[in-house]
Order: C-alpha cells, then structure tokens, then sequence
C-alpha cells in the first residue's frame, strides 16, 4: 500500500477502508510516512469530511496505537467529563469532587492550555505541590481511595494523536470535526472511563463559533462513543462571555474553592449541578437527571464534595490548607488594578476570547507550548452580561505583576459594550443523547 494511493482516496471524497485508515495510523507511530504526506491526507480530510464509519475507525486505531488503561478493578461505574475549551472554564475541577463525592469513580484525565483557552492542569498546578504526573498504579489507587483523580496523560495514551494534533496546528486544519472528534474520543476511551458526558461549547469564546458546528460536533462525539460501547452524551452550552467571574490559573482555583463552599457564581453552579445530574444516573447514584441535579447541589451546599476535592489536592501532593485560606496559599498578583464603566446601562457585550486573550497577555497563558506561566494573574469580573452598570463602577479586576497595563485595559474596553438592554444568554442550549 502507498501513502499517495490513501491521500487520493480521500482528496476524490471516497471512504478510506479500514486497511487504509491502519495504514495510516501505523505510518504516524512508526515515523514511516513524512510529515508532508500526513499533512495532505489531513488537508484531504478537511476539505471532504469522513463518514461515521471511518470515524469511528481512525478514532479506535489511533486509540490502540498507544496505552490502555484499565480500571476494571476499580468498583462502579467510571465516569469522565470533557468539555472542548472556554475562557474561565474551570468546570472539571468543582464538578470532579462534586459527583465523586456521590461515590461515582471520575477518572479524570486532563490537559494544559494554549492560546485564550485555560488548561485544567494549569489551574492546578497553581495549588503548590500539586502533582498531575502520578503512576498508574498510583492513579487506581487514589480512585479507590477518593473515587477521584485528576492528571495529566499517564503511558503513552494514544501516541498517534500526538503527532497528529501537532500538525494539525501548524496546518490550519484544527478545526475539523472528524479530526476533532477522533482526537477527543481516543483519549478518552484509552483512558478507561465507561461514561462520558461532553460539554461542547458554542459562541465567541469556544471553538466551535456557532451553534450548527457545536451541534455537528457534539453529534459526532457521541456516535463515536456509543459505537464503542461507552455511555456517551453530550451538552452544548454558552461560551460568548466566560464561564462564572475569574479568568485565570490561581484565581480560577480559588473560585471552584468558593463554590465547593456554596458560594460560586450562579451560572457556574448550574453547569455544575447539570452536567453532575446527567454523571449522577450515568453513575447509577439517581434515576433521573433531576435527582442528580438534587443530590449534586446538596454535597456543594453541605461540604462533601468541598472535603472530597482536599482529599484530592492531599493525595497528588498539594498543600491542603488552600482549602482555608487560599489567599495565603495560592500565588498573589502584585497589582490589582479596576477598569471602571465608561457609561450607565446594561452590559450587553463580553467576548470571551478577547478575555482569554487578556489574560494570556498577562501572563496567565500560552502563546507557545513551551512558555512559563504565571499562575497569579487574571481577570475577575464583578459585572455580566445583562447586569446594570453605572459610570465609574468597576466592570473587572485586572490582577498583574506589571503596572503598566494600558494595552490590556484598551482591549477590554474595546470588548465589552453598554447598552440601553440587554438579555442574559442561554447557559446550557441542548442535549444530544
């Protein structure tokens, strides 16, 4: 079989064959096929789309090209959660100890941040001594033990992926749903969860812009699941202003610390008890989603999952005295600095990637995947869209270790509008199942 004879296949909108597509994933691992000819089968692939069928195939060959978890003595049901990025996306964290806190096993296998999207791993590597690089037999262990665990990738998980998203990258073919879809579904299965609910996200902020490509998306990632055998389903929620007030490493650990104490912002706590409700039946701990939702918001409310998440943080070698005082434990930015209102109204306008992009630019994120971050700095919203505003009040903190940060203000200011009315977004819009 030749590369080129595959890469026409594709470039003429036929259906590679499951010899083809093994071919391909073996030529990747092995380093066989040059970096040129996998980048053209990708473009190929951009360009004609794939059907569910070789999906579904390229997703498990590229999941058998590397390590497979297994947690099979681990009692219960495992369930993971993915979300595709947002800005101020700190859902996995809270929701982690919420639903292990029901005694659901969450093997939670997590990855860093690059460009205006955070990375769970990031977040907590804030919390100091905090460990995402466990073994896996430590991993199974600590599931046991908390039924929770959050890392970075153990083994070598799904190797072909690796060479494959980095040429993605630099190819302008990321965004494609096939490629997407397998990239996601081989971790994920590699990982050895037996559920998986998928939080895609839609809106300025997300990858996915509008609301037909989440939903193709979030359809795709299901078929792919359930074609294994997984429980799968996923949500398409709002990513046009960031998720819950802080945006960036340590201010987003405290935040998911607040909420675990019932004291998180709104919308965030939603998400939260929705997505839990959906991992609480899949769990078998309810029958119905709204019992899950019940039973979720009553570990945040009465400390279970708060205890849960410092189990955690112990276990992986973190300090757990973030728990009760995180200001003294997490990283201080040196300057706080507010961003007034320029006028009365009603917040009508946050876009979340220009946010995301602040915070970056402060340090709080990746321009290159080898850049240092700087776990203190971040926005802190104190206003959203739909809440009132007058001239002079503060719309956001930005939290810097420089002074001078007349480039950051000037696009905020330049992304954030006022207006006469504004209607707060839908959170969460649809289900696929």
């Amino acid at each position: 079989m030749r590369m080129v004879d595959v890469i026409h296949t594709k470039r003429a909108g036929k259906q590679l064959t499951d010899e083809q597509i093994q071919f391909f994933v073996d030529g990747v691992v092995s380093g066989d096929i040059p970096d040129y000819q996998i980048s053209a089968l990708l473009m190929a692939i951009f360009f004609q789309g794939m059907t569910s069928e070789e999906q579904a195939k390229l997703t498990m060959t590229m999941m058998k090209s590397g390590d497979h978890l297994d947690l099979s003595q681990i009692p219960g049901v495992k369930v993971d959660k993915h979300s595709t990025g947002g800005v101020g996306d700190k859902t996995s964290i809270p929701l982690a100890a919420v639903v292990a806190a029901l005694g659901i096993p969450v093997p939670m296998i997590s990855g860093r941040g690059l460009g205006h999207t955070g990375g769970t791993l990031d977040k907590l590597e804030a919390i100091p001594g905090y460990q995402v690089e466990i073994s896996e037999d430590d991993f199974i262990a600590q599931l046991k033990k908390d039924q929770l665990a959050i890392i970075g990738a153990t083994g070598n998980i799904a190797p072909a992926d690796k060479k494959i998203y980095a040429l993605r990258d630099v190819t302008d073919t990321v965004d494609s749903i096939p490629l997407i879809a397998s990239s996601i579904m081989s971790k994920k299965i590699a990982s050895g969860a037996d559920a998986l609910v998928i939080d895609v996200k839609t809106g300025a902020g997300a990858f996915m812009k509008t609301l037909d490509d989440s939903r193709a998306l979030a359809k795709a990632l299901v078929e792919i699941g359930k074609g294994v055998g997984m429980q799968c389903m996923a949500l398409i929620t709002d990513m046009n202003q960031p998720l819950g007030d802080a945006v960036g490493n340590a201010l987003e650990i405290q935040e998911s610390i607040d909420l675990l104490k019932g004291n998180g912002p709104a919308d965030l706590e939603k998400l939260i008890v929705v997505i839990g409700g959906y991992m609480a039946v899949m769990g078998g701990q309810a029958e119905t989603t709204e019992e899950g939702q019940q039973k979720c918001a009553t570990v945040i409310h009465n400390g279970q999952a708060l205890e849960r998440f410092r189990a955690m943080i112990a276990d992986q070698g973190g300090d757990p005295a973030v728990i009760d005082d995180p200001e003294h434990v997490l990283p201080q930015a040196q300057f706080k600095i507010d961003l007034p209102a320029p006028s009365s109204g009603v917040v009508s306008k946050i876009v979340a990637d220009e946010i995301g992009i602040a915070s970056m630019l402060l340090g709080g994120g990746r321009q290159k995947a080898d850049d240092q971050l700087d776990y203190a700095v971040g926005i802190m919203l104190h206003k959203k869209i739909g809440d009132q505003v007058k001239t002079g009040e503060s719309l956001l903190t930005i939290y810097s270790n420089r002074d001078d940060v007349d480039d950051i203000k000037k696009r905020l200011y330049d992304n954030i509008e006022i207006s006469e009315s504004a209607n707060k977004p839908t959170l969460v819009y649809e289900t696929v199942e």
